[in-house]
């Protein structure tokens, strides 16, 4: 049995031949697709693309999905798939505004986070101790969680004043930022409607407006996600669980332990998803209030290629599209169909560069019917712009389906000694 995937802490990892971006090259890509949008933005009138208030609401989306996705990271990147991300969000959301509305927020987010984490043990028993298969886990987790939820909600929230049995009472709002002067200056800096500068002062504006202390933390635990689990030796032995079990163990790790604390972890910031939810978004708990952003968060994750940064602009790219229908949405879906087209046009002059003339003629295609589409109507129905978040999750993976790498025992079973 090979035991090259698992090397001794503090080796330099393989890349496999791919060249890593860098952080130049990445800030040129951002800068040429807000680029790209402020170009959409002119030419359709949309000005609400990339105003303060659309980045501030994309923000406020993304943080939720960004968790999930944060979460299915940390798990499945020790082997174990979770797809009852959804119902650990829930038990988060119930968890937080249970205890937010009675001993403030911040014993809510405490108290979600752990009812995340309660979720994501009961996953890993099931996976790990008893080796049931990982999906049918998680979507005994989803239904679980949201029966268990339902049914406390008829003798807690149902009793309790301004709550039913379907909503609890309002929970105060953790404390926002904004930063004075800064803010302002870049709401009319972004009013002025100037190509690339404007644009860039809304993106700006809306990072610094009604920021709430609980997004300033979700986005910390990006890096600090990237920090634990490729620069110490902990998260080299997590991941060596999830690449080769067997060879970790060889080595001493004990992969059992390392898989319950990822998903332990995963459930945790899944939790965390949710408590931003019932205490930021809407600073009240609601039956349905996940929306499915435990499965748009897996999407993102797997859109990262399993990797935090990655994850994070998968979130912030679904968050923005479920941010379109709250400024001018018809408009502004309206525009983004103009927007792909672009990009699919740029991608046939790749595909035909890389000589898949198959790809191109396909794109070339979709491209065509997307303009079309854009110059013969003036909006898109309603029903369209509240499923373009779930369109652009479907459309995303199938483009970047190619190019993805899982961990290579992800989902698989395993059992101790099984090398011998």
């Amino acid at each position: 049995m090979s035991t090259s995937t698992v090397s001794a802490p503090g080796a330099a990892p393989k890349t496999g031949g791919r060249k890593k971006l860098t952080l130049p090259v990445i800030m040129l890509i951002i800068a040429g697709g807000l680029a790209l949008v402020s170009l959409v933005r002119i030419i359709s009138g949309a000005n609400d693309l990339t105003s303060v208030g659309q980045v501030s609401g994309a923000l406020s989306l993304a943080v939720p999905i960004g968790l999930a996705g944060l979460g299915g990271l940390w798990a499945e990147r020790a082997g174990v798939v979770n797809i009852g991300l959804e119902g650990m969000m829930i038990l988060g959301t119930w968890f937080g505004a249970w205890a937010g509305y009675q001993w403030g927020p911040w014993t809510g987010v405490l108290v979600g986070i752990a009812g995340g984490a309660i979720g994501g043990l009961l996953h890993a028993i099931i996976t790990v101790t008893f080796n049931v298969n990982h999906i049918v886990s998680g979507v005994a987790v989803n239904i679980l969680a949201l029966g268990f939820t339902q049914y406390l909600s008829n003798f807690t929230f149902a009793d309790a004043p301004g709550g039913s049995s379907k909503q609890s009472p309002r929970v105060e709002e953790i404390y926002k930022i904004t930063v004075p002067g800064l803010s302002d200056w870049m709401t009319s800096l972004q009013g002025k409607h100037w190509f690339f500068v404007s644009d860039l002062a809304g993106v700006i504006g809306g990072l610094v407006t009604g920021l709430s202390l609980l997004t300033v933390v979700a986005l910390l635990l990006i890096p600090g996600t990237w920090w634990v689990l490729w620069r110490t030796t902990f998260g080299l032995r997590l991941r060596s669980c999830g690449e080769n079990p067997i060879a970790a163990e060889s080595l001493g790790v004990n992969v059992y332990k390392y898989k319950y604390i990822a998903v332990v972890v995963s459930g945790a910031l899944a939790g965390l998803g949710g408590v931003f939810l019932s205490e930021v978004a809407s600073p009240i708990y609601q039956e349905g209030q996940t929306g499915g952003r435990g499965y748009i968060g897996l999407a993102a994750m797997i859109f990262g290629n399993w990797m935090p940064g990655g994850m994070a602009l998968g979130a912030g790219l679904f968050g923005f599209t479920d941010s379109l229908k709250l400024r001018g949405g018809a408009e502004n879906v309206h525009a983004m169909l103009l927007l792909v087209a672009i990009l699919l046009v740029i991608g046939v002059a790749w595909q035909v560069y890389k000589k898949k003339y198959v790809q191109a003629g396909v794109s070339a295609v979709f491209a065509v019917l997307l303009f079309v589409w854009y110059a013969m109507t003036d909006a898109v129905p309603s029903q369209f712009v509240d499923a373009a978040p779930y369109l652009t999750t479907l459309l995303v993976l199938a483009l970047s389906a190619q190019r993805l790498r899982m961990p290579k025992a992800d989902g698989m079973p395993y059992r101790k000694g099984q090398g011998k």
